[in-house]
């Protein structure tokens, strides 16, 4: 495991491994870097395969998974700028190895772990397809696996790593029995968008001249009822209408827009809805019998849904006064 200039001075050596400067290399894939926090790689290591998101939401897998599409995992929701790398390791390298030289540069780094496992610990074939795109040198690739999912908190926000590493088996050629890691990494950073947070008196007054205040950056993961952590601040502003007002009582409505059929939609808002009313209770402690969860689905809508712009506006919360 090597570090470019700036990164760590001290390491540890496995045995037969040489510590040297990591320069790109001219076989990387186009376009392609070590990531900047984790700037690290093995000696003649070769990206084969590199993307970079500015803002995207990432699953991060914190448990083990078991038999596959009939348990879902354990992970957790993270949003932010995501790069994913894959390096195809040289030849006669053990994933054990590999995996030791990552262990001692997150502990010095100031990583956190989150959730480590290896091989049938992992979860199997079932982890295997979960944790990376089925793609050469990962695919059915289970038998020799091993993971870890880290944080590092920083004040510009924290960064959390996917690590997986693996042995080829199933191919042939050059590349069986080649080690390879795909490491997912992800920075915590603020979206940027025009989608301002309601404050608690402007919901309150929204409720007061139409009967319901209109919610637009309360957001969850792609068809699933769960709260992105961008959703922070506009939880926190209904917390604040509730608690100003005792005697509120509210309606909470999830709407959606006309992707799919209306009973699927119907059941995805009110399974949104309610999620949001478990939230304002369980973290903000409001009492649960001013609070009730419903879904219309998209019989409701505020805008065309024949355009991304209508379709987004359509995707809601409100509050409805009961």
């Amino acid at each position: 495991m090597t570090m470019k200039t700036g990164s760590l001075a001290a390491w540890i050596s496995l045995p037969l491994l040489v510590l040297v400067a990591a320069p790109l290399r001219a076989d990387d894939v186009t376009g392609s870097k070590d990531h900047p926090v984790i700037d690290m790689r093995y000696p003649d290591a070769t990206i084969v395969d590199y993307k970079e998101t500015a803002f995207d939401e990432y699953k991060l897998l914190t448990g083990k998974v078991l038999e596959r599409d009939k348990q879902p995992p354990t992970f957790e929701a993270i949003e932010g700028k995501v790069t994913s790398l894959t390096y195809e390791i040289p030849a006669e390298r053990s994933t054990l190895e590999v995996m030791r030289n990552y262990e001692i540069a997150f502990k010095d780094l100031g990583f956190q772990v989150l959730f480590q496992c290896k091989n049938a610990d992992c979860g199997g074939r079932a982890f295997n397809h979960q944790v990376v795109p089925y793609r050469a040198g990962f695919a059915e690739n289970y038998e020799d696996q091993r993971f870890r999912a880290a944080r590092l908190d920083r004040d510009e926000g924290s960064v959390y790593a996917s690590l997986y590493i693996t042995k080829n088996y199933s191919a042939g050629g050059a590349t069986k029995n080649r080690v390879y890691v795909r490491l997912d990494v992800i920075e915590t950073t603020p979206m940027q968008t025009g989608m301002q947070v309601k404050k608690a008196d402007e919901l309150a007054g929204e409720i007061a001249q139409k009967g319901k205040a209109v919610i637009h950056s309360i957001l969850f993961a792609t068809d699933s009822a769960e709260i992105l952590p961008s959703s922070r601040p506009a939880l926190a502003e209904v917390s604040k209408l509730m608690k100003s007002d005792p005697k509120l009582a509210v309606l909470v409505v999830g709407h959606t827009d006309n992707q799919g059929a209306l009973a699927h939609n119907r059941d995805l808002s009110e399974r949104r809805a309610k999620a949001v009313v478990v939230d304002l209770v369980s973290r903000y402690g409001i009492a649960s019998s001013r609070l009730s969860g419903h879904g219309v689905g998209f019989l409701s809508p505020v805008a065309p849904n024949t355009t991304d712009e209508g379709r987004k506006l359509n995707r809601r919360v409100e509050l409805v006064r009961r």
